[in-house]
């Protein structure tokens, strides 16, 4: 397990901070991920309903990669925190190689929980889920 921090600037030359955890492959793992969540939300400045709602969206992406990841290679998850937005990207290597279907019961939770969802496939079978909740339900136009 490896964890590690890092600022980028942004195009407004403000400072974003990016913190990102790569785990094994394994749900035994996954509290770990839970409670970054909670932590970085919390730093945030999140209520409470909304701190439990992304803890939930990213078990519930993890959980959706972790069947068919690869399990010789970590999951990623990459938290970049913004003044009013957290988005955490989950990542992992899988042997289809798909995105999870987005008219699943589980895509409809995801949304329902982080607000905006996203996912994408390399050729190589990384799928990422891409997940970003804004603080106060409020999203950017």
């Amino acid at each position: 397990m490896s964890v590690y921090g890092r600022a980028r600037p942004q195009t407004t030359d403000r400072l974003r901070d990016v913190v990102e955890l790569r785990l094994p492959a394994e749900s035994a793992y996954l509290s770990v991920l839970r409670t970054a969540t909670a932590g970085l939300a919390a730093r945030l400045d999140f209520t409470l309903d909304e701190i439990e709602d992304l803890r939930i969206a990213v078990d519930e992406a993890c959980a959706l990669l972790l069947p068919d990841a690869r399990p010789d290679l970590p999951l990623t998850c990459r938290f970049t925190l913004e003044p009013d937005c957290l988005e955490v990207n989950v990542e992992a290597t899988t042997n289809a190689g798909r995105t999870p279907g987005r008219d699943s019961f589980a895509w409809t939770v995801l949304t329902a929980l982080a607000g905006e969802v996203d996912a994408s496939a390399d050729p190589d079978g990384t799928v990422t889920i891409t997940l970003r909740k804004h603080r106060g339900g409020n999203a950017e136009a």
